[in-house]
């Protein structure tokens, strides 16, 4: 991206695992219950609506009101156990074919005729006495394999139906301020260094992600408008890394600040105090974290040490955030 008047080194972005759309699924059987903690009686229909499935005790004002199993799971547990399974005993409300839901990840959707699924919560908590094939054989296939969804969008699915699986990767921007990196007196360590970091820290995660990169000079102006670029198209993580200090440059904090609806403190007060109590002008350092409508933001200093300190310390609650601003928190 190149705003006029600026210039901008644009990096291959990274992209990690499933990113393209899935066809070739269908509904293999549609199931429903009056009651939780029972086996769920398939139907030749499901109506869903805002809250779930019509007549399932399941549905309701929260996030996990149509669940879904792959009879591929189904029948590897069914193996495992020497028993056969129905469709619905594991109490899903659609049994799928054609797809291993072990790649599926959180805020991936499905859609379904009319029907549009976001993916809120993988497996759950086995409820024991209350799940009925656990009381029968003593394991249960939902907690590990299972996926639960909120609707996005309404309408009537019939068994058969097929179903296109839509990945939704998160998008991470990388954004180098230096104006002697930007000029080309030497290479940029930083940006790429959180780009490996971030690669391998997602890369044994359920997460799918893509990762681009910028760098530009210390310019509150280009850095303002690659900011809300990245807010008005969705970006999910924006990174930073250099501008942070006190200098007459230092730009950095002072333009994310007035961009973010909120400021999340305790991330880098906690990184200061850690590692200000042996480098004390760790202290002196200005980082933020803050969030522009449903973008993350995270202001880091320039060094490669500095971003491997810091991603050491936001990496432990970057996940949970990212649920917190999709309403997955829970």
């Amino acid at each position: 991206m190149i705003f006029e008047g600026f210039s901008a080194i644009q990096v291959t972005g990274v992209i990690m695992k499933r990113d393209r759309p899935q066809t070739g699924i269908h509904a293999l059987s549609l199931n429903i219950s009056e009651r939780k903690g029972t086996v769920k009686t398939p139907v030749p229909e499901l109506t869903i609506d805002e809250r779930g499935c019509v007549g399932d005790a399941h549905a309701g004002d929260w996030h996990r009101q149509v669940s879904l199993l792959a009879q591929e799971s189904v029948d590897r547990f069914a193996e495992s156990m020497k028993r056969k399974i129905q469709p619905g005993e594991f109490a899903e409300n659609i049994t799928t074919s054609g797809i291993d839901l072990g790649d599926v990840s959180l805020l991936d959707r499905f859609v379904i005729g009319d029907v549009e699924l976001e993916v809120t919560q993988i497996g759950k908590e086995c409820h024991g006495d209350t799940c009925a094939i656990f009381r029968e054989v003593g394991k249960c296939v939902m907690p590990k394999e299972g996926i639960f969804c909120r609707v996005l969008k309404t309408g009537t699915v019939r068994t058969g139906d097929g179903i296109t699986y839509l990945p939704r990767p998160l998008h991470f921007l990388v954004i180098t301020l230096s104006d002697r990196a930007h000029r080309g007196e030497y290479e940029d360590l930083s940006g790429p260094r959180v780009r490996d970091i971030l690669s391998g820290f997602f890369r044994d995660k359920r997460w799918h992600i893509e990762i681009e990169s910028r760098l530009i000079g210390d310019e509150a102006e280009h850095l303002e408008r690659e900011l809300v670029s990245a807010r008005d198209t969705d970006i999910d993580v924006v990174i930073t890394t250099g501008g942070t200090g006190v200098g007459p440059r230092d730009i950095t904090p002072d333009v994310v600040r007035p961009l973010c609806d909120k400021i999340v403190p305790g991330v880098m007060e906690q990184i200061r105090l850690k590692y200000g109590a042996d480098k004390p002008n760790a202290l002196l350092s200005r980082c933020v974290t803050g969030v522009m409508r449903q973008t993350l933001v995270y202001t880091l200093p320039g060094s490669v040490r500095a971003v491997n300190e810091y991603m050491e310390e936001i990496l432990k609650t970057m996940e949970h955030l990212i649920t917190m601003i999709h309403g997955l928190g829970h």
